[in-house]
C-alpha cells in the first residue's frame, strides 16, 4: 500500500546544490534542526548543499579515494574540525559502526552503490537504519534505460543511457542500476521506516547531460582491445550526440523520466 502522494514538478539536468530536489528536502524538513548529518553517498554536488546547512557536524562517505579527494576540495572552505570525509563501502559492516546521526542523506546512493557493492541495493536501507536518528532523505532516479519509449525524446535519452552502459561493461566497469520510487518505498517500509513524504520531478535533459554521458565513454573505449568495435561505438556515440543536441535545440531539452525525493523516519 502506498502511504504517500507523488506530485510532479519540472526539473532539469543542471543539478546544482540549490536544485529543486534539495529545496524540496528543506521544505519537508521545515524548522527542525539538522543536527548531526550523514551524507551517505557524497559528491561535490551533495556536499555543497550540506555545507550550506546549519549542522552541528557532518560525515560524508565516498566509495572511492579519488571521489573523496574531489569532495574534500569542493568543501575545503566550509569544512570544520568536526566534519569528516570517510572512504568506505556500505557492504562493510564495520563502516561507521555504532554511530548515529539526526539526519541522513542518500543522494542518488541507491543507483550508484551498484558500482561498489553489486546486488546490495535490497539491503541498503536496512544497513543505514541504525545510523538514522530522526530522518532519512532519499534522492533517486526512476530507471530510464528500460521499457519502450513513448516519444522521440524518450528514445534518445534511453539510447544514450544504453550506449553509456554498454561502454562501461565492455571496459570492465559496473554501470549504475536505478530503482523506481515505489521499490524504494517498499524496501524502506520493510527495513523499519515510515515514509512520510514523496515527490517526483519530471526531467528535462539538456546539452550538459548529452555531452557528459557520451564524453565519459571515450576513456572506456580506449580500453577495448577490438579497435574496430571501439571505432564503431565511437561513431555511434557521435551520431547520438548530434541527433540529441538537435532535439535539445529545437525542443529546449529532452523530456523523459523522473527524479524523486522520499522522506522517511524510523518506525
Amino acid at each position: 500500500m502506498i502511504l504517500y502522494i507523488i506530485a510532479m514538478q519540472s526539473n532539469t539536468d543542471d543539478r546544482q546544490p540549490d536544485s529543486r530536489l534539495f529545496r524540496e528536502i528543506e521544505r519537508i524538513h521545515g524548522a527542525r534542526r539538522w543536527g548531526s548529518l550523514l551524507d551517505a553517498g557524497t559528491g561535490t554536488h551533495s556536499i555543497g548543499w550540506v555545507g550550506s546547512l546549519v549542522t552541528e557536524r557532518w560525515t560524508a562517505v565516498s566509495g572511492a579515494e579519488g571521489h573523496a579527494a574531489q569532495t574534500a576540495d569542493a568543501i575545503a572552505a566550509k569544512r570544520r574540525a568536526t566534519d569528516r570525509i570517510v572512504v568506505g563501502n556500505w557492504a562493510d559492516p564495520a563502516l561507521l559502526a555504532g554511530e548515529r546521526y539526526d539526519t541522513v542523506l542518500a543522494d542518488y546512493l541507491l543507483g550508484a552503490i551498484d558500482g561498489f557493492a553489486p546486488y546490495f541495493q535490497h539491503r541498503l536501507f536496512a544497513r543505514l537504519r541504525p545510523l538514522v536518528g530522526r530522518r532519512l532523505y532519499v534522492v533517486g532516479l526512476e530507471p530510464y534505460v528500460i521499457g519502450e519509449p513513448d516519444s522521440a525524446q524518450a528514445r534518445l535519452v534511453r539510447e544514450i543511457g544504453r550506449f553509456r552502459d554498454a561502454c562501461l561493461l565492455l571496459a570492465g566497469e559496473q554501470p549504475y542500476r536505478e530503482y523506481p520510487a515505489q521499490w524504494a518505498v517498499d524496501h524502506l517500509e520493510a527495513s523499519g521506516y515510515r515514509v512520510i513524504a514523496a515527490k517526483r520531478f519530471a526531467n528535462r535533459y539538456k546539452e550538459r547531460f548529452v555531452n557528459s554521458q557520451i564524453d565519459m565513454c571515450a576513456p572506456r573505449l580506449a580500453k577495448i582491445a577490438d579497435r574496430g568495435l571501439a571505432a564503431a561505438l565511437a561513431a555511434r556515440g557521435e551520431a547520438l550526440r548530434a541527433e540529441a543536441l538537435a532535439h535539445v535545440a529545437s525542443a529546449n531539452g529532452l523530456r523523459h523520466g523522473f527524479d524523486y525525493v522520499l522522506a522517511a523516519e524510523p518506525a
